[in-house]
């Protein structure tokens, strides 16, 4: 198979030939039909994730065609249009037995615990457990767009911050989770405050359902203003960008008894931020994680896309090439254009 390969940590990846998986017993393989470019996987070159070992395929957010069906695979045949969470559940540990895949204590992931989907062929683990059907409306781009950002987003906004109509919601960093969780608050009833230092990520923002936004870059107090903006502080606040500052603003910019939400991943330097715990305490806020979704939890984000409700293809920026993705991967860390870029030719 064609993938995307990194020897070295921060060195430019190549495209290799590679032998294709086979599925493991409880597995399948996966003909990769797109794959999302996500902050994450520069995290991973970057070498912030110490699980990774090398040579390595990245990619995580991913959508095709089952392959190959492993011995042991009861629910899914060759054929299957598909999607899988970013995280994957054993199936058997007690965090599984819950329904908390995303936190399972023998977890795997897709470019991170094995060689992802940056390329033709992706296998996939406990697929009876992780995998998720796609509708036949639903297009391989789109699915692949929702693979982590969204899905990360969708379980933020709605299972983890507990989002109620008409509540305020502060969304801290307008890439893909940022937006991803403007529209999604914005379809359950939510007024969205977006914050970004982007102007073209915040004219995304308010198309997509933000009625209020914030530019970071020119105010002197982005806490206060989104105080201003919702006579009192958020009710619910989302750090999706994954950085000390957003985090301290999304905490600082919160009414009492409001939930703060890190979608963003805190690595590397960055992994210990300050935050106002007198805040925290005075006004017994709410910190939360959000790390992913289970797949049994797809089914009502899937209902709201079907509805029309969530129009995740508008957030779909660039469509590139496997070899334009190199590119797009080093760049990451620029938050060059808005939107989520997909591979869709391999």
């Amino acid at each position: 198979m064609k993938a995307v390969v990194f020897e070295n940590f921060s060195a430019p990846p190549s495209i290799q030939k590679l032998p294709d998986p086979a599925p493991e017993t409880h597995g399948v393989v996966v003909k990769v039909m797109a794959n999302g470019v996500c902050r994450s996987d520069w995290h991973g070159w970057m070498g912030h994730d110490p699980g990774i070992r090398l040579p390595h395929v990245p990619g995580h957010e991913l959508a095709g065609v089952v392959e190959a069906v492993g011995k042991d695979v009861k629910q899914w045949r060759v054929g299957d249009r598909v999607t899988v969470p970013f995280v994957g559940g054993c199936g058997a540990c007690p965090e599984c037995h819950s329904g908390n895949q995303q936190v399972c204590e023998s977890q795997f992931q897709p470019g991170f615990t094995h060689w992802g989907s940056f390329a033709e062929y992706v296998g996939i683990h406990y697929a009876d457990v992780n995998l998720v059907a796609l509708p036949e409306t639903l297009d391989f781009a789109t699915a692949a767009s929702l693979g982590c950002r969204f899905v990360t987003s969708f379980r933020a906004v709605v299972d983890q911050g507990r989002t109620a109509a008409g509540q305020w919601v502060a969304v801290h960093g307008c890439g893909g989770v940022g937006l991803s969780a403007v529209m999604i608050a914005n379809a359950v009833g939510a007024n969205v405050v977006a914050v970004d230092i982007s102007e073209e990520a915040l004219h995304l923002a308010r198309q997509v359902g933000a009625v209020a936004t914030v530019n970071a870059a020119n105010v002197a107090n982005v806490a206060e203003a989104v105080i201003e903006i919702t006579c009192g502080g958020a009710h619910v606040s989302l750090d999706a960008l994954g950085h000390p500052t957003t985090c301290f603003n999304s905490i600082s910019n919160l009414r009492k008894r409001g939930r703060h939400v890190q979608v963003g991943l805190m690595l590397a330097d960055h992994s210990t931020p300050a935050i106002p715990m007198s805040k925290v305490i005075a006004d017994e806020l709410e910190i939360l994680g959000s790390h992913g979704m289970q797949a049994h939890r797809y089914d009502a984000m899937l209902a709201l896309i079907e509805s029309g409700k969530l129009s995740p293809e508008r957030l779909i920026g660039r469509r590139i090439t496997l070899e334009q993705s190199i590119g797009a991967l080093m760049n990451m860390d620029k938050f060059e254009g808005a939107g989520v870029t997909v591979v869709t030719e391999f």
